[in-house]
């Protein structure tokens, strides 16, 4: 049972508990807003699958509730895209996340800029609260980013003292962080027949995660290059042998070195 508020409490008080999904609670399915925001929520898993990076026990969704209870009532938001570090047991079909029951609280939540109310910034206090007063005051996640897929704005706030702030990129235009041992920046392409700005991971290196038709790409020009190298051997020998030959040398009985 939630803790409730007594009246006795300060109303700006929360009293905040995490409990399990309520048998008969039925999250909202909100629509995406368009086609684009899941090719940009799966771009990003994506790069992370290939390089190795997910781990059983991370928990990495897109449009997925996390939950909470506060003042006795039940709240449940649905990011864009979620990372969480680690979480108590591995589940094949999960249908939502509460934070410290569950695991850890999120590392990292992403929200692509909505075309409607601009909800992604709400400091709404009051039920149901905003999505920024959410993960600010009630989950405490670290690192909040906003992301305006149509000019390529990247929004990076870190929590500090209680309180997000915007923090501005490196010389290239990326952020790091320290959690994921990645870079997070913004790359302009076209991906799924989607052209424009993308978000995307580097590693420490500098190294950008490639996409699946990255990699195949790669893959073949490493096998072209490898063509072109065994084909100049080749031409190699063919024209040391024909000189051999103008020479009166039999190449298949030349004398021991």
């Amino acid at each position: 049972m939630a803790t409730q508020l007594s009246k006795a409490k300060s109303p700006t008080e929360l009293v905040i508990s995490w409990e399990a999904l309520p048998d008969d609670f039925q999250l909202k399915d909100e629509p995406v807003e368009n086609t684009g925001q899941p090719i940009l929520a799966g771009a990003l898993r994506e790069s992370l699958e290939i390089s190795g990076f997910i781990q059983p026990q991370m928990l990495i969704a897109s449009n997925f509730g996390l939950c909470a209870t506060v003042n006795g009532q039940f709240i449940a938001k649905a990011p864009d895209w979620v990372y969480v570090p680690s979480v108590n047991e591995v589940v094949s079909n999960r249908k939502s996340y509460t934070p410290n029951l569950k695991g850890d609280i999120p590392a990292l939540v992403i929200e692509f800029l909505s075309d409607t109310e601009g909800g992604e910034y709400s400091v709404k206090r009051t039920y149901p609260p905003g999505k920024w007063f959410f993960y600010e005051q009630i989950l405490q996640v670290p690192i909040y980013v906003i992301f305006e897929p149509n000019s390529g704005l990247l929004e990076f706030y870190q929590l500090e003292n209680k309180r997000y702030e915007l923090k501005q990129p490196d010389e290239n235009g990326r952020h790091w962080i320290e959690t994921m041992g990645l870079f997070l920046g913004t790359w302009q392409g076209t991906k799924e027949a989607r052209t424009g700005y993308w978000l995307r991971w580097w590693n420490e290196a500098g190294n950008l995660l490639p996409w699946a038709v990255e990699q195949i790409e790669q893959e073949r020009q490493r096998a072209e290059q490898e063509r072109q190298r065994a084909e100049q051997e080749r031409q190699q020998k063919e024209q040391l042998i024909a000189y051999l030959q103008s020479q009166g040398i039999d190449p298949n009985n030349l004398p021991p070195f």
